[in-house]
């Protein structure tokens, strides 16, 4: 049974998920930055044994493991991680719903029916 959030709850929440989430982002764009490096290191260093950038990359895809495992420690559900889209379950009327935050976001602002995501996010006062 999943784990169900008041909106308090999960704004509660995402002060330990922002700083994790912004370290999550920064991860990502030096991935992004390096991947063509990355792609031709990995072809290189198959049969040879390695290289320093490859190694300095996998420290940065553990700590981006160790960075997802914390966030969802939290009870939060990671929807896109390219553009930090969290969602909290919550109970509205009896039934599930989430409680919808993107990275930048200041509070939880929105939420939605499970079946509607993102595109189906409402304003936080409709909740």
């Amino acid at each position: 049974m999943p784990q169900y959030f008041t909106l308090q709850e999960a704004n509660t929440a995402l002060e330990i998920i922002r700083p994790l989430m912004g370290e999550v982002q920064s991860i990502r764009n030096e991935i992004l930055a390096n991947q063509p490096e990355i792609w031709s290191v990995m072809e290189r260093s198959a049969g040879n044994g390695g290289n320093p950038t490859l190694s300095r990359m996998v420290k940065s895809f553990d700590r981006l493991d160790e960075l997802i495992h914390q966030i969802q420690g939290t009870g939060a559900q990671i929807k896109d991680i390219n553009t930090g889209l969290l969602d909290f379950s919550a109970l509205k009327d009896g039934r599930e719903v989430y409680l919808c935050w993107q990275y930048g976001e200041d509070d939880i602002a929105y939420w939605h029916e499970v079946e509607a995501g993102f595109a189906g996010r409402q304003p936080i006062e409709l909740f």
